[in-house]
């Protein structure tokens, strides 16, 4: 198994349209780990490479676990493993759907609806793997208190290495970089209609997916891992 820099759990769309609509819009394929050719969508307030560039590496993706260094010691065999065996012992969620919406300066797929089981799905995974995280370090410290944090959030940072976790954490699967209201309008108007009628409606989630960033920092997936609890 190679080495990764980052290690994360995501939640990744089951092979299908939207999942290959998400990897040519953002225009990295996490499953396949190759570059992708953007879609030709009218409408739109500049290039999709443009818009996208900021999330591409990340690829098309919801973030349960957020991306964590391996602590000292800790192998990524054994991270397979336990990863495997945790989310077996987690339940699947069923959400009543996604929908297109501004997730703060950037537009995502968020969840509709009540999401507390797939929140406390993450609070799982967060916790059941944290012995696999190095703590971070002073810059990436510094790096996240820029953006200015609650004092819940700086608690996160400190005990998870990230501070939208837990009580803070927000499910999306993001589609642009930052944009200002009126370019976030005009994407959301050119992408709605294309990928409002991918989502199925209601939305199962019935695994996870374990992930690594190679050495320019673009995710591929290493394993799936089925929910079974």
């Amino acid at each position: 198994m190679p080495d990764h820099r980052r290690y994360a759990i995501y939640y990744l769309c089951p092979p299908g349209p939207l999942a290959d609509f998400g990897a040519a819009w953002l225009g990295w394929d996490v499953a396949e780990g190759c570059a992708v050719a953007h879609p030709d969508l009218p409408g739109l307030p500049a290039p999709a490479a443009e818009i996208t560039a900021a999330p591409r590496k990340y690829g098309f993706h919801g973030t349960i676990k957020p991306p964590f260094r391996l602590g000292e010691g800790r192998s990524a065999e054994a991270l397979v493993e336990e990863a495997t065996a945790l989310c077996a012992r987690l339940a699947p969620v069923t959400l009543e759907g996604l929908a297109l919406s501004r997730h703060g300066h950037f537009l995502a797929l968020t969840p509709e609806g009540d999401a507390t089981e797939l929140s406390a799905l993450a609070a799982a995974c967060v916790e059941g793997l944290d012995d696999f995280r190095a703590p971070p370090g002073e810059a990436e410290l510094a790096r996240r208190r820029a953006r200015g944090l609650s004092a819940r959030q700086e608690r996160n940072l400190l005990a998870w290495g990230y501070p939208y976790v837990m009580e803070d954490f927000r499910f999306h699967m993001t589609l642009s970089g930052r944009l200002s209201p009126e370019a976030l309008d005009a994407t959301a108007e050119a992408l709605a209609p294309v990928v409002t009628p991918l989502v199925p409606e209601p939305f199962p989630i019935t695994d996870m997916a374990l992930v690594g960033a190679d050495e320019s920092d673009r995710f591929h997936l290493i394993r799936r891992l089925p929910l079974g609890g």
